[in-house]
């Protein structure tokens, strides 16, 4: 994968927020604000890995986000971030019936953060977009992601045809991504805002 700038700037933004939360959990591990930042760089950083990598990563994500939910049930960032979480793992699982599993967990927590904070339309954007989510996942499996994923290989006469149905796919499955990493950046980037954790000094 090849990264442009400001992909390399939202990798580093994200990474220093990682590490910053890291910092601020042994001081506080009860902090509910910052365990809600760790999980939603977690998911951010996410998108940079390998599909295995990236599983992992939104595992973390998710224990960091329900540790913050066990300090504030009602920390509707916190809810919609696991919603986020859970897509994303979801459309990495080839299998319908699975990723089924995600998606429904991905509606609850929608449905939580909304009822915590109504007025909030990103939640309800969200939440509408959730229930669409099983058929999105059908279409980019129908047209080849499981096989990029699983790196499934073919004959050589076929290569060419798989590399252009690749490329597809994979243009396909950013565009899907793309709703979450714009709602998931703009929520981190209001958090940081609101915390006034100074930017990363230029280099």
């Amino acid at each position: 994968m090849e990264f442009s700038q400001s992909d390399f700037d939202r990798l580093l933004l994200f990474e220093h927020t990682r590490k910053s939360a890291e910092a601020a959990y042994t001081k506080d591990p009860l902090d509910a604000d910052n365990l809600a930042k760790w999980g939603a760089s977690l998911i951010e950083l996410s998108q940079f890995q390998t599909v295995p990598e990236a599983k992992n990563m939104l595992n973390d994500a998710m224990t960091k986000l329900e540790e913050a939910l066990s300090v504030n049930p009602a920390k509707h960032d916190a809810l919609w971030y696991l919603g986020n979480a859970n897509t994303s793992f979801a459309f990495m699982l080839s299998d319908l019936d699975e990723a089924k599993g995600y998606f429904d967990k991905a509606a609850v927590f929608f449905q939580k953060a909304v009822n915590e904070d109504s007025t909030n339309e990103l939640y309800l954007k969200s939440l509408e977009v959730a229930a669409k989510a099983p058929e999105l996942h059908k279409e980019i499996h129908k047209h080849g992601f499981s096989q990029q994923q699983s790196g499934d290989g073919g004959s050589s006469a076929s290569t060419n045809a798989k590399s252009s149905k690749k490329k597809k796919s994979s243009d396909l499955k950013y565009d899907i991504f793309g709703w979450i990493i714009l709602a998931v950046g703009i929520v981190a980037w209001v958090g940081m805002a609101k915390s006034h954790i100074p930017p990363p000094p230029p280099r």
